[in-house]
């Protein structure tokens, strides 16, 4: 795994590989997760799931649970606090969706939803009281197709209805604070008997969109094209599969409740927390300092950990609450899958006249998840159609609850529209690579649809730069010409993808303290799920202030420790964000130090440069340790030692600068550098496999992903996120995928083994990395987000490898498994069912 992008000059430490700070405790097993903590008294609880996948609890009767002994209290539905509202950082009010998905249920829509908890004095006792209780369930109608919910007559996944719709914001007026966002609404949705006649040719029909927006003149680019494809590709429903599950902890002390559970946002997570449990803000303290991973599906922990929060509150114990590898399949949040048809017209040299995309989303029961939007939204910015069309339904279905799982959206839209990419390459005549460097963005690249009259657009794209770069060191030219051709049964095939995902957000704040020791305390809010986000951006700030790194405290993953409010660790949106805020609180302690400085030795603080753990003046000459500024800064007062905060910070921020104030310079701000466009990163893959026609197996041979993600902050993470987050695309081809019994509405694969994710046995024989490392023009330091563009190259890439090797009638879905290749060889044609979901 070597680092091809050559080092960055222009820093001391970023762009450098370094020791981070909870290494040693991660392989000594001295790093504390959840299930790792015990209190004294602590009890555990145990859940009662439901075994059908749609039904109403009409009673319970927990009389000979709590007669046992060692059984301390049992929690249901009916004890838990109605959803709330929330408000996000603009003052906007997120009104609480009623029908959104809740710890424990009367209404359980899913095999395996939660009913019912009971708190005992260990997990056997605990068990076998559930085992006790008799739970009188109601069995009401269900489906786990989406395709059938649509057909006419089908069955609800709810009984109210069977698709979400949004429903626009009222426009804002001039000076008024925007208006409160309302959830979608839940309504019934059917297909006519005409429009499913298409699926006898195996095509996903066009029935009547619920959602739907385009630009450019669709008709017309068809019409004018030189070549039309129309495809329908199925993607999988996927579980995130963290090695921790979703276990909590949690204790209330004074007034307080202590929760320990897993996160990838710890200052976000906590007004989470406050809002499922009923109680301020102020009332939470959030331990999570060791994730282990979230995908998206722990952006804010899990609402789950309410459960041994109010089992704690009720018997006035330490409450876990353990969650077993089956328990984490049904609650533990998936990806959902994607339907997708695309019609699109190519001209001869191969440039996208027209795109004209229509999805249906598996959402399961519950929120309403981004994915069919997200989709047609990534496939605009990447293959920058000069005309497109997105369609979309968002289906609810019974089964486990749908979150975003790294590129949300993304990954699904590429998967679709990649291979048919692919297939118009080989009937024009044209190279893979060329083809998509002919239809790549760049600079800053409109996408989507219109708001306010036009399209928005990206704040910059280096792909072609990607793309260049990872086919000569791939040696593509070289490859291409030996693919398709048969040595015994075997036969090897390159595939070559591009992907992107948004890339960053802005407004979020930093704080450090730099005391009279000399050292730079820095406060961290980020959450530590394997990425080193929690770390890395930091190092701007020493960077900046020319201290060495082993002077830098990092304080991380306890709310208690006076952390700042920070961007939540998912959309890939964390080093862009917190290495704006890292610039901003520096540049706020650097002015303090230039004016520290003019006040004791004379001039203007402008006179005054930081730099090698000194404010001195500029071209030599008086000057200051920072640890006599930082003693300075506390007899001086006000701003200077954290007395005066500046009004725009969060109110959380507030809090933790309150209780720092006075231990030396605080430095505290809120990034407002202005930002214009939206932050995507990309990344350009490159795949070879081989596979054997006479048995279907396939390996990858060689796979390199080359990224455009602006300055690299780390190589040695990024690394680990590239090609990691590559492995889970991998997977997504590989063998990944729920399978449902369609009669009975009952999963089959719940866990490791039904539904394997990748192992060290499956991933390709090399895996190389690179990066552009180009600048993005918005941003102070240049850096973006990298955890979510390679999951839908490390898919699509293997996709079009196995195409280029066995040909265009092979599969029309994901995943592609070794009797899906040999059943379709055999027939000459795709065999696997096109459209059924969860097969």
């Amino acid at each position: 795994m070597p680092n091809v992008t050559p080092p960055n000059s222009k820093y001391k430490l970023i762009g450098k590989n370094y020791t981070t700070g909870d290494l040693y405790a991660k392989v000594t097993g001295k790093a504390k997760y959840a299930e790792d903590y015990r209190a004294d008294g602590m009890l555990f609880c145990k859940l009662a799931l439901s075994p059908m996948p749609h039904a109403r609890v009409r009673s319970i009767d927990a009389s000979k649970a709590l007669a046992m002994p060692g059984v301390k209290a049992i929690l249901t539905a009916d004890e838990l606090p109605a959803p709330a509202n929330s408000i996000n950082d603009n003052g906007t009010v997120i009104l609480a969706n009623p029908r959104g998905f809740q710890a424990l249920s009367n209404e359980p829509l899913f095999q395996g939803q939660p009913i019912l908890a009971v708190a005992a004095v260990d997990e056997l006792t605990a068990a076998e009281a559930i085992e006790k209780i008799k739970i009188d369930l109601e069995p009401l109608p269900f489906v786990v197709d989406p395709l059938v919910s649509l057909r006419p007559g089908g069955p609800n996944a709810r009984t109210d209805g069977n698709v979400w719709v949004r429903v626009p914001p009222p426009p804002v007026k001039p000076g008024e604070k925007p208006p409160a966002v309302t959830p979608p609404e839940l309504r019934t949705h059917k297909w006519t008997k005409e429009d499913f006649e298409e699926i006898k040719s195996g095509r996903l029909p066009l029935g009547k969109e619920t959602e739907e927006w385009h630009v450019g003149d669709i008709d017309a680019g068809l019409k004018n094209a030189a070549l039309v494809l129309d495809e329908t590709f199925v993607t999988p429903n996927t579980s995130h599969q963290c090695l921790e599950t979703r276990t909590a902890m949690a204790y209330w002390q004074n007034g307080k409740v202590y929760v320990h559970t897993g996160t990838q946002s710890t200052a976000q997570t906590v007004p989470a927390i406050a809002r499922w449990l009923g109680i301020d803000v102020s009332n939470v303290v959030f331990i999570s300092e060791y994730t282990g991973g979230g995908f998206g599906s722990k952006i804010t922990g899990d609402i789950t950990l309410v459960i041994p929060a109010l089992l704690a509150k009720k018997t006035g114990a330490p409450v876990m609450m353990r969650i077993s590898r089956e328990e984490e399949n049904y609650i533990g949040r998936a990806r959902p899958s994607l339907h997708g048809r695309m019609k699109v017209g190519f001209s001869k040299e191969g440039r996208i006249t027209a795109l004209d995309m229509y999805v249906v989303c598996d959402n399961g029961p519950y929120d309403m998840v981004g994915d069919a939007f997200s989709s047609g939204r990534i496939v605009s910015v990447l293959y920058q159609p000069q005309a497109m069309r997105w369609r979309g339904v968002t289906v609810l279905t019974n089964t486990p609850p749908r979150t975003s799982q790294s590129s949300p959206g993304g990954m699904q839209g590429i998967a679709i529209m990649e291979p048919v990419l692919a297939k118009a390459a080989r009937k024009l005549g044209v190279d893979q690579v060329a083809i998509r460097r002919l239809n790549a963005p760049e600079g800053k690249a409109p996408f989507g649809p219109l708001v306010a009259g036009k399209q928005q657009y990206a704040t910059s794209a280096f792909i072609k730069e990607a793309l260049d770069r990872g086919s000569e060191q791939f040696k593509w030219n070289e490859r291409k010409v030996n693919t398709g051709k048969r040595n015994g049964s075997k036969v090897r095939g390159v595939g070559v993808s591009i992907s992107s995902y948004s890339g960053g957000t802005v407004g979020f704040d930093g704080l450090f303290v730099i005391k009279p020791d000399g050292r730079v305390y820095i406060q961290s809010g980020v959450g530590n799920l394997g990425t080193e986000s929690w770390t890395d951006v930091h190092r701007v700030v020493a960077e900046l202030l020319g201290v060495p790194w082993e002077k830098c405290d990092v304080t991380w993953g306890n709310t208690s420790k006076n952390l700042p409010w920070t961007c939540p660790s998912g959309g890939s949106q964390t080093t862009h964000a917190m290495t704006r805020a890292a610039h901003a609180v520096t540049s706020d302690a650097i002015l303090k130090l230039q004016q520290i400085a003019a006040k004791d030795l004379g001039g203007k603080p402008e006179d005054y440069v930081v730099a090698n753990e000194r404010v001195a003046r500029k071209g030599g000459g008086a000057g200051m340790t920072l640890a006599h500024a930082a003693q300075r800064a506390i007899q001086l007062g006000g701003a200077y030692d954290g007395h005066e905060l500046p009004p725009d910070i969060n109110k959380f921020t507030v809090v933790s600068a309150n209780a720092l104030a006075g231990q030396g310079l605080l430095a505290v701000a809120k990034d407002k550098y202005p930002h214009d466009g939206n932050t995507f990163s990309f990344v350009a893959t490159f795949a070879e496999i081989e596979a054997d026609v006479e048995t279907g197996q396939y390996h990858i041979l060689d796979f390199l992903a080359y990224a455009d993600v602006g300055t690299v902050l780390h190589p040695r993470a990024l690394a680990g996120q590239i090609l990691g987050r590559s492995i889970l695309g991998i997977g997504h081809t590989l063998g990944q995928k729920w399978v449902y019994d369609q009669t009975y509405g009952l999963a089959v694969s719940r866990r490791f083994h039904h539904t394997k994710p990748p192992t060290i046995l499956d991933i390709p024989d090399k895996m190389d990395w690179g990066a552009v490392e180009i600048p993005d023009p918005e941003t102070p330091i240049g850096a973006r987000g990298i955890g979510e563009p390679p999951v839908g190259g490390g898919c699509a890439a293997i996709l079009n490898a196995l195409s280029d090797a066995l040909g265009d009638e092979v599969f029309r879905r994901a995943p592609v498994t070794a009797d899906v290749i040999l059943a379709s060889l055999e027939a000459g044609r795709p065999t696997q069912d096109p459209l059924r979901s969860n097969i």
